[in-house]
């Protein structure tokens, strides 16, 4: 049987056409194509905030994976939005943290993607820098300036973790970010660095797959130079267990 696996679903503002500000539920085709590529069912979770119905839609998978989109509400973590502020869409944030506590209640392998793995750290009791400039020495691009396959620059992995058995010690990623872990949730370990020392990474201790990217592997996969569809494996592979 091939594992479910739901794509947190997200909302697209439409800013022209006959029909400007209104309200689509989407993800990226990169996720579906990812998950097929895998040998999962993709299933796209539409954003809601009714408990029932959330813990319904999550009753359903096998496996979970925290989509990207708008910046993370900071009143989440306790503080106030700074001038570095981008859009916020505080409906969408509470429909991730009710759907990841489902999925950890539950023991349902979840993979999170950018945003997914900010929003991991948040729902966990962790923080964030709400842009990169307000870490000390940050220096790299995080938002990259080329093709969403192409890799731009190295990260390496701490020894023990999931993730250094997938990849090794290093390897090249995308990246498409501007805010980053600051405090770590309970449990969660940093697991991943860029040189300039941002956590690229984490990983949920206790659990057989819960796992936070702050890259984008799933715009990776169709790169055939590319070593992301290795991440994919090992989830589905979780996802996949009775």
């Amino acid at each position: 049987m091939r594992p479910v696996i739901g794509v947190l679903g997200n909302i697209l503002i439409m800013e022209g056409g006959i029909l400007p500000g209104i309200e689509r539920a989407y993800v990226n085709y990169d996720y579906i194509d990812a998950i097929i590529k895998v040998g999962g069912v993709p299933y796209i979770v539409p954003m809601n905030l009714e408990e029932e119905i959330i813990a319904k839609q999550i009753s359903l998978l096998d496996g979970l994976i925290l989509s990207g989109g708008f910046d993370v509400n900071p009143l989440l973590y306790g503080e106030q939005p700074s001038k570095h502020q981008d859009y916020t869409y505080p409906e969408i944030d509470e429909f991730y943290l009710k759907s990841i506590n489902f999925a950890l209640d539950k023991n349902i392998p979840i993979l999170g993607i950018c945003k997914g793995m900010q929003m991991l750290n948040v729902a966990l009791g962790g923080s964030l820098y709400q842009d990169i400039s307000q870490v000390e020495g940050s220096y790299i691009k995080h938002v990259q300036s080329a093709k969403r396959s192409t890799p731009t620059h190295s990260v390496s992995f701490k020894k023990g973790s999931k993730l250094y058995e997938i990849f090794g010690e290093k390897t090249f990623i995308n990246s498409y970010h501007h805010q980053c872990v600051k405090k770590l949730g309970q449990r969660l370990m940093a697991v991943a660095f860029s040189d300039d020392n941002i956590v690229e990474a984490i990983e949920l201790e206790g659990k057989d797959f819960v796992v936070g990217v702050q890259w984008h592997p799933e715009m990776m996969v169709q790169n055939p130079k590319s070593n992301m569809i290795k991440l994919f494996e090992e989830f589905i592979k979780f996802a996949g267990r009775e």
